[in-house]
């Protein structure tokens, strides 16, 4: 049985743009060296996840709740982070979803033993995806590698953490 990593959300608009955060951006290393890792022992495949809206996000329910605009389709933001694009080249699939959690993403993780996740936020995105995938399959081994993940702030990060522990996510 394989394990697939799930890299949630690394765009531009998340670690140095319109959301950006200096937590994010001291997270950034430590994901590209597990990532290497991963990729030159072959433990695990990556799926990578990229938050992506239209140019209508501020009047979605979404735009209204967070009127800042991020990750419009297409944009420098949109991007994945230019560090962890040899990466997606390497990647199992792009999942780009509209809305913080995916279920196009449960399609592609129903064949694993074990999930991890990392990336961002872990209070939004992370957090949904983890919850989405433990609900799907209650069987697989889910987990969040917290040192690679960062929240909108580190008090809302902890307590995504907890939340999930909660809920039988495992969190390293």
């Amino acid at each position: 049985m394989k394990k697939i990593v799930v890299v949630v959300d690394m765009q531009n608009d998340f670690i140095d743009g319109s959301l950006g955060t200096k937590e994010a951006q001291a997270m950034l290393p430590r994901l590209k060296e597990k990532l290497q890792k991963i990729t030159a022992s072959g433990e695990a495949e990556l799926i990578f996840t990229m938050d992506t809206h239209g140019e209508n996000y501020l009047s979605t329910q979404e735009g209204q709740n967070l009127p800042v605009e991020h990750c419009i389709k297409g944009t420098q933001g949109w991007e994945i982070t230019p560090e962890l694009q040899a990466f997606v080249e390497k990647a199992r699939t792009v999942v780009e979803k509209p809305t913080f959690g995916s279920m196009e993403l449960i399609k592609h993780v129903g064949d694993a033993a074990e999930v991890e996740l990392v990336g961002l936020c872990t209070d939004i995105c992370v957090i949904s995806n983890a919850m989405l995938i433990k609900a799907a399959y209650p069987e697989i081994k889910v987990s969040v590698d917290s040192s690679c993940c960062a929240g909108v702030t580190p008090e809302s990060h902890d307590n995504a953490l907890a939340a999930m522990k909660m809920c039988q996510i495992k969190v390293q």
